[in-house]
């Protein structure tokens, strides 16, 4: 029976983990041989006669998708995307797809009963607004805190799409901070863009005036006026 066809780009995934876990010398003697090893199979593969390659290209491509299976138990500093993990479990917890609100989860039933006065809904709403903001304000700071980790985990992602490797948690994450610095830095913007933009400056605005107020009331009895 002939073997699977190896999936296009396991052997670069491999010299990037042999990278990542690093060919000198050091405290960490697994990952030193972890690497020696991929190394060797990547040689083996590429070296192999023609009636042999196949079997030794199926072999390495075994071990490079089992170590990029078991990635999140590598240790500090040799695992891929850990320069991204403190945003990833920071930005998971936001899902910026989930329109519920965060500090405020029943607000929009609130807002919505039909005993609720006039006042009460206008308050209520815009507590719904303030909240949408105090998320994309929390969104903003973690794309931030991103920038340094968004290249090289950009890197990694490139190259499991090409190998067809397993899609985590990063991926997701990754593209959704990709796509808000993108959309931050275009110079041109569509008119999907333009409105959403527009809509994003439009609840800031409200936010920032709502924070003047606030903190003013706040100085005033402060002062014990």
């Amino acid at each position: 029976m002939a073997p699977s066809p190896i999936p296009k780009g396991v052997l670069e995934i491999g010299r990037a983990l042999i990278k990542e876990l690093g060919l000198e010398p050091g405290d960490d003697t697994l990952c030193h041989w972890m690497a020696h090893y991929i190394a060797e199979l990547i040689e083996g593969a590429e070296t192999a006669t023609e009636a042999d390659r196949q079997e030794k290209l199926a072999k390495c491509s075994e071990i490079i998708l089992a170590l990029w299976q078991h990635r999140y138990e590598l240790p500090n500093g040799k695992r891929p995307f850990e320069e991204f993990e403190p945003i990833i479990r920071a930005i998971e917890s936001l899902d910026p797809d989930d329109d519920t609100p965060r500090y405020f989860r029943s607000v929009k039933n609130a807002s919505d009963k039909a005993d609720v006065t006039t006042e009460s809904k206008k308050w209520l709403e815009l507590a719904e607004g303030l909240d949408y903001s105090a998320k994309m304000l929390i969104r903003y700071c973690l794309e931030q805190a991103s920038h340094d980790a968004l290249d090289k985990s950009q890197e990694w992602v490139k190259l499991a799409e090409l190998a067809g490797l397993e899609v985590g948690i990063e991926f997701p994450v990754i593209r959704f901070i990709t796509a808000e610095n993108e959309l931050a830095n275009e110079s041109q913007t569509d008119e999907r863009e333009r409105k959403l933009l527009e809509d994003r400056i439009n609840r800031l605005n409200v936010f920032k005036n709502m924070a003047d107020a606030l903190a003013s009331d706040l100085h005033r009895k402060l002062e014990g006026r």
